[in-house]
C-alpha cells in the first residue's frame, strides 16, 4: 500500500472540516457523521494554511487595532510568505526540529508569523504570558528547558538577571539580542530540512495551576490544529468572517479562538488591543470592523453589560463565552440587547472544545451543552467509577480523539493516572439530563460539604455576581463548630462601592432570597481575590486561609469579614 501524501493528508483534513461546516446547525448530525482526519503526513503550517493562501492571497489572515486607532491587515499570501521568512531565519539562527522556543509576545503580528514558522520548522513553542514575574520566568525557562526566547523590547529586561544557554530574539532593537527583523532579508521558499510527524511536539503549555503547581501539557502536530476543528464548529465561524476572541497571549484559550480554529474555517482573526479593558470602545470596534463572532469570558462579558450593549447596532451572528463557567443572567440579558444567545462550551489546556451549546441550537439556561463532534462525554461516579448522571467528567478514549495531549511532559505518572482505565478524567463535575445536556458544578478539588450538603461553588458565585455590587466572588467552605463547615463568599466589589455592613446586608440577603437554606451563604468578606497569571481565581488560597484560621469561637472577625448573625434580621 502506498503512503500517503502530504497532499492527500491536506484533502482529508479539508473533507472533515467541511462536513462540520455543512451540518453547522446539526449538532446531532455533526456529532454522528464526523470522524477525526489522521493524515500520515501532514504539516498544518505548510500543507494547509499554505495551501489556503493559494486560494484566498488576498483574504485577511489578521486584523490588529491598536490602542490609538492605528490598524494594520495582515492577508493570507503575507502571513504565509512571511512564516517562511521566519522559519529560514530561525533556523540559520540554530532553531532545529524539536527545539523549545519560548514565545513570550503581546498580541502582535510577530507572535502568529513565529508560531506558524515554528510548525513548519517542527519547533516547540512555548506560549509564555508577558504577565510573568520575573521569579516565574527563571521557573518556567529551568523547567522548561527552553533553547530560544523570543520576546518584544519591552520584555526584555525581565530576562537581564536571568542566566541560561538560550538564544534571544527580540521583535525590536535591543543590544545583545538577535534582531526579529532580519528575517525580512530571508528567502520566501522554504523547504523543511526534515519532514515533521502529526506526532510530534508542536506546543507546551504551562497550565494555569488553579489547584496546584502548573503542569506541562504536550500538543503535537496534530492535536491542538486538527484537534480545534471541535472548537471551530462550537464557535460557529465560517470562511469569510471576522472573527473576534478576547483573550491575552499565552494561554490555551488564545490558540482555541485567535489561531487554529478561525484559520481552520479560513477567517479572519481580528485583535483589539488595549492597554486597560475598555467595554465602549472594544463594542466600538465589533461594530466598525464587522464582526460575525464574538468570542470572551464571562467575566468580560459582565463588563460589556455594564456598559449597556443595547447602544451598539451589532452585527453578530454567533457569540460564545469560555474560560469559566458562564452565569444565566448574561445570556438573558445579551439576548435582550442584541437578540443573539451567548452560547457556553467547555475545553480544557489538555483538550480542545469537549462540550458546547453548538450555533443554532437550543440552549437550556445553566448549561455547558453537549457532546462536540469528535468527543464522547462519560459522566463517572465518584465513589464507584461507573457513568452516571452526575459525576466527573471524562472524556472517553476508546477511539482515541484526535484533541486529546499527547502527555504531561513532566509527569508520566500523572498522565498514566489520569488517562487510565480508556478515560481521561478532567477534574471537573457536572450532571446530564434526560436529553443529554451537561450542566458544570464545579473542580473537583473545589466542590465542599456544608451540614452534609455537596457545595458548588459555581452555582452560588452565579447568584452572588447577580448583585449590581458584586464584580467577582469566590465560595468556599469556612470551619464552624456546629456544621463543621459554612458557606463564606470572597467577594470583589464593583468601582466604587463601600466594603461595609450595609453592603454586606443588602448582598447577603439578596443571595438569601435566591437559595434554598442548606447553600445559604453565611460568611463574607470583602478582597481581592488571588488569581493565576491567566486570570483564574484561585480559590484553593481562599481555601487554605480559612484552614489555617480553625474553627473561630470567641467571636473575632477577618477586617471587611461579616457573619449573617453580625446583621440584626439576617441571623437567625
Amino acid at each position: 500500500m502506498s503512503k500517503q501524501t502530504a497532499a492527500e493528508g491536506a484533502a482529508e483534513f479539508r473533507a472533515a472540516r467541511d462536513l462540520l461546516l455543512r451540518h453547522r446547525e446539526d449538532q446531532e448530525t455533526a456529532h454522528r457523521e464526523f470522524t477525526w482526519p489522521r493524515p500520515e503526513q501532514f504539516n498544518w503550517a505548510l500543507d494547509y494554511f499554505d495551501e489556503v493562501a493559494q486560494r484566498r492571497p488576498d483574504r485577511t489572515a489578521l486584523w490588529i487595532v491598536e490602542d490609538d486607532g492605528s490598524q494594520a491587515k495582515h492577508t493570507y499570501r503575507r502571513m504565509s510568505e512571511r512564516s517562511s521568512q521566519v522559519a529560514n531565519w530561525l533556523h540559520n539562527q540554530g532553531v532545529r526540529a524539536g527545539d523549545r522556543i519560548m514565545l513570550m509576545l503581546g498580541n502582535q503580528v510577530e507572535l502568529w508569523e513565529t508560531l506558524l514558522a515554528a510548525t513548519k520548522l517542527g519547533a516547540v513553542v512555548v506560549p509564555t504570558a508577558t504577565a510573568l514575574s520575573e521569579s516565574d520566568l527563571l521557573d518556567w525557562l529551568e523547567y522548561g528547558d527552553i533553547a530560544h526566547v523570543v520576546c518584544s523590547a519591552a520584555e526584555t529586561a525581565k530576562f537581564t538577571e536571568l542566566r541560561g544557554h538560550w538564544a534571544r530574539i527580540c521583535t525590536g532593537y535591543v543590544e545583545g539580542w538577535l534582531n526579529y527583523a532580519d528575517s525580512e532579508h530571508a528567502g520566501l521558499d522554504f523547504r523543511p530540512p526534515q519532514p515533521t510527524h502529526p506526532d510530534d511536539p508542536l506546543l507546551l503549555y504551562f497550565t494555569s495551576g488553579t489547584t496546584s503547581r502548573p503542569k506541562l501539557v504536550v500538543h503535537t502536530q496534530r492535536s491542538y490544529p486538527v484537534g480545534h476543528l471541535s472548537t471551530m464548529y462550537w464557535l460557529g465561524v465560517q470562511p469569510g468572517d471576522v472573527h473576534l476572541n478576547v483573550s491575552a497571549p499565552g494561554w490555551a484559550k488564545h490558540a482555541y479562538g485567535s489561531v487554529f480554529a478561525p484559520w481552520n474555517a479560513e477567517a479572519t482573526v481580528l485583535v483589539v488591543n488595549q492597554e486597560r479593558f475598555d467595554a465602549a470602545r472594544l463594542l466600538d470596534e465589533v461594530v466598525h470592523c464587522g464582526v460575525d463572532t464574538l468570542c470572551a469570558s464571562p467575566t468580560v462579558w459582565r463588563m460589556l453589560l455594564q456598559a449597556g450593549p443595547a447602544s451598539w447596532d451589532v452585527g453578530l451572528r454567533e457569540a460564545v463565552a469560555s474560560g469559566e463557567p458562564l452565569n444565566p443572567e448574561v445570556v438573558d440579558r445579551v439576548r435582550e440587547a442584541w437578540g443573539v444567545t451567548v452560547r457556553d462550551g467547555f475545553g480544557q489546556t489538555e483538550t480542545t472544545m469537549l462540550l458546547g451549546n453548538g450555533p443554532g441550537q437550543e440552549v437550556v439556561p445553566g448549561s455547558m451543552g453537549r457532546e462536540l463532534p469528535g468527543y464522547d462525554i462519560v459522566l463517572a461516579d465518584p465513589a464507584t467509577d461507573e457513568p452516571s448522571d452526575t459525576g466527573r467528567i471524562c472524556v472517553d478514549l476508546t477511539d482515541d480523539p484526535v484533541g486529546m495531549m499527547e502527555c504531561y511532559a513532566d509527569s508520566s505518572d500523572l498522565t498514566h493516572r489520569v488517562t487510565s482505565g480508556g478515560r481521561y478524567r478532567t477534574g471537573d463535575i457536572a450532571s446530564r439530563d434526560s436529553n443529554g445536556y451537561i450542566t458544570y458544578i464545579g473542580r473537583s478539588d473545589d466542590v465542599f460539604k456544608a451540614s452534609d450538603y455537596r457545595i458548588s461553588p459555581f452555582e452560588l458565585e452565579s447568584v452572588l455576581v447577580e448583585h449590581e455590587y458584586v464584580a467577582e466572588a469566590a465560595v468556599v467552605p469556612s470551619p464552624d463548630p456546629l456544621r463543621l463547615a459554612v458557606v463564606k463568599a470572597y467577594v470583589a466589589l464593583a468601582e466604587g462601592v463601600p466594603p461595609d455592613a450595609e453592603t454586606a446586608r443588602s448582598i447577603l440577603a439578596h443571595a438569601r432570597e435566591r437559595l434554598s437554606p442548606y447553600r445559604r451563604v453565611r460568611r463574607l468578606e470583602f478582597a481581592e481575590l488571588p488569581k493565576t497569571v491567566s486570570g483564574k481565581i484561585r480559590r484553593v488560597r481562599l481555601r487554605e486561609a480559612e484552614t489555617e484560621r480553625g474553627t473561630v469561637t470567641d467571636g473575632t472577625r477577618n477586617p471587611r469579614e461579616y457573619w449573617e448573625e453580625d446583621l440584626p434580621g439576617l441571623g437567625e
